[in-house]
Order: structure tokens, then sequence, then C-alpha cells
């Protein structure tokens, strides 16, 4: 039995380090934790980056990219974010397997059609996440959404942030259960409010990760999952081998019990 791929984003080390040092300074310390996949954040860039140099030194440690930009896919005026095919363009220059958005301002009037002519046939999947927003964070909206896709046979997925329902108080079960088939990628991240009543990212405790391996069940066997929480060592290897192994883990007995007996 093969482990789960575990993704890293790099939000995780901490907005101003990552900054300070350059993502591509953590590539390295990724392949040696066993990472599967990069997160790579558009807002930790402090510069546009080579593209092609980023990508083979990605390839070259033999792990996947993927792209995340704050991008709303759906404007205030309702139509697609113009600044979708430019993202979906660096998102293939740096050889990301996928592009991360938010869902943004989508409503049962939006033409979903449209986006037909913005996605491209050979990759990088787009991949809309649920965020902290109200017109984004609700599973009611992301759902009509998934199912006017799935309807004109788009060729896109979801990212299921597990945290982030809490900032509009949407349950991740019962998320799970009505957005599931469409989910391609997790981004893992426990919750806890602060003492000036804000919510914010924690790492797992065990409750977490089992409550998060009941979730997984809603979703594809495999599923590539992702730290999103705080990573903060002065052992960062370490840190992050233990939290690999953890998601990898995930979901590990749920497919085991349902393998048939070959005794």
């Amino acid at each position: 039995m093969h482990a789960n791929p575990v993704s890293i984003s790099l939000s995780s080390y901490g907005a101003e380090f990552v900054r300070q040092r350059g993502q591509e300074q953590f590539l390295d310390l990724l392949a040696a934790a066993g990472v599967t996949r990069v997160e790579l954040r558009e807002e930790l860039f402090t510069r546009t980056p080579d593209a092609a140099a980023l990508a083979a030194a990605i390839a070259a440690r033999r792990l996947e990219c993927l792209y995340s930009t704050p991008l709303e896919l759906w404007t205030a005026q309702g139509v697609p974010a113009p600044q979708l095919v430019h993202k979906l363009e660096t998102a293939r220059a740096l050889g990301a397997v996928a592009l991360k958005v938010s869902l943004g301002h989508y409503q049962a009037g939006c033409d979903v059609a449209a986006l037909a002519e913005l996605l491209p046939a050979h990759g990088p999947l787009l991949l809309v996440e649920n965020d902290q927003t109200a017109q984004g964070g609700r599973i009611e909206p992301l759902q009509q959404f998934f199912q006017r896709a799935e309807h004109l046979g788009l060729s896109l997925g979801m990212t299921f942030d597990i945290g982030n329902w809490q900032w509009q108080g949407e349950p991740a079960q019962h998320a799970a259960r009505q957005l599931g088939r469409w989910v391609r990628y997790v981004h893992c991240k426990a919750v806890q409010r602060r003492a000036d009543g804000r919510l914010a990212a924690v790492p797992p405790q065990a409750a977490d990760l089992e409550d998060w391996a009941a979730l997984m069940a809603e979703f594809s066997p495999g599923v590539v999952r992702a730290v999103e929480y705080p990573l903060v060592s002065d052992d960062l290897l370490a840190l992050t081998r233990a939290h690999v192994h953890d998601l990898s883990r995930l979901g590990l007995c749920a497919i085991v019990s349902k393998e048939p007996s070959h005794a």
C-alpha cells in the first residue's frame, strides 16, 4: 500500500520568510521531506520569476507543481475574470499541472459556457477553491457552478479547503458530501479562534486528523492533499517530514477496508 500524495503550500512557511528567501529555495527541503507537489503562490513572488528556470528546478527534483493565484474566477459583474488566460499561461510556463483560483461572484445567470473558450485543452487543469468570503466560501453557489460546468462538459475541478468553511459557518462534512465528486485537491488546515475573535489556521491535533480522514472518504482515492497551516521550527525538514507522513496516511484505512479479501 502506497501512501497518498502530499503537497506543501509554500505559504505554510510564513509569507515574509518565503518572500525573503525565494520560493525556489524551498524545493530541496520539499524533495527531502517526501513531498509530491509544490504549491507556488503568486502573492509570494517579489518579482516576476524566470518561469523556465523555476520549472526546470522543480522537474529536476521530481516534484509536481501547482500555481496558486488569488484571482476570483467570476467578477462582480458576473463574467469570467479577464486575467484568467494570463494566469493559465503563467501556470503552463511553470510546468504546473493545475491553476488554483477562487470562485468569486458566481450567480445562476453567469455564462459558464464562456469558460470553454478560455480553458486549455491540454492543461493546466483549472481548480476552483472555496475561500473565506461570503461569495466564494458557501456550499450552494459552488455546487451550482460545478453542476453547470459538469453539464457543459468543462474540464475543471475543485480545491476543497477543509478549514475555510468555518469562515462562513458551513459544515465541512456536509460540504464534502455535496461537492466531493468534483474534488481534485484538498487543502488541509485546522482553525482556531484567537483572543481577538478572529479565526486563524493552525496545525492539526489528533482529533483534526481523524476528522480529515473521514472527509477523505468522500473524495476520489489518492487525492492530493496539501499542508496549508503554519510550519515553524528550527528543524523544518523534520517538521515537514512529520506532517507529510501524517497527511499521507489519511484515508488509507478506508481504502484498505474497501479492498476485497484474497485470503
